[in-house]
């Protein structure tokens, strides 16, 4: 009886964390992979496999928050897509500006080559780089939590943010030099 009950104990913990934690998946997955029928494949991939390790998971955590280790399983597989398959990410521009409100069609133009540059630029970068880019701006993690999903420590972390940025920077300066 007490095995059932910390199955279904665990199956509603793990419910939850889905719940809580599949939007930051699916953006993170879908920024690697740039579309969203591969970006539903490995958001798929990584709760099946965080479901498998979901026990374990909980007990090492220690009570902290698991979304770093869901995203390090999401970078995890998002690195044997690209290995498999030999890709380069590619995010479709006209999902990346969402209009909220009718604006001045040159305002909109300009502001959509401005997201199409950083995002032509995010994509060159290194892909550690990339990575806690996306982390920190698509997903609003903290320099702790990018730290756990990479598997690195905080100051490195920040070192790794700190570099992305300036790399990012000189390149829409080149860019815009041109």
């Amino acid at each position: 009886m007490a095995e059932v009950e910390d199955k279904q104990r665990l199956d509603r913990e793990f419910s939850e964390l889905y719940r809580t934690h599949l939007r930051d998946v699916y953006s993170y997955a879908y920024y690697r992979v740039g579309n969203h029928h591969d970006a539903e494949d490995l958001t798929e991939q990584t709760f099946l496999q965080a479901y498998r390790h979901f026990e374990r998971a909980q007990r090492e955590s220690n009570g902290r928050p698991l979304r770093p280790w869901l995203i390090r399983i999401a970078h995890n597989l998002a690195a044997n897509y690209y290995r498999d398959r030999s890709r380069r990410p590619l995010t479709q521009l006209e999902d990346a500006t969402v209009l909220t409100a009718p604006e001045e069609t040159e305002r909109v133009v300009e502001e959509r080559e401005e997201v199409k540059e950083v995002l032509a630029g995010v994509s060159n970068l290194p892909e550690d780089r990339r990575e806690a880019l996306i982390m920190r701006f698509a997903l609003g993690m903290d320099n702790r939590e990018i730290a756990r999903a990479l598997g690195r420590s905080d100051g490195a972390t920040k070192v790794l943010i700190h570099r992305a940025i300036k790399q990012l920077e000189e390149t829409l300066k080149e860019d815009e030099d041109d």
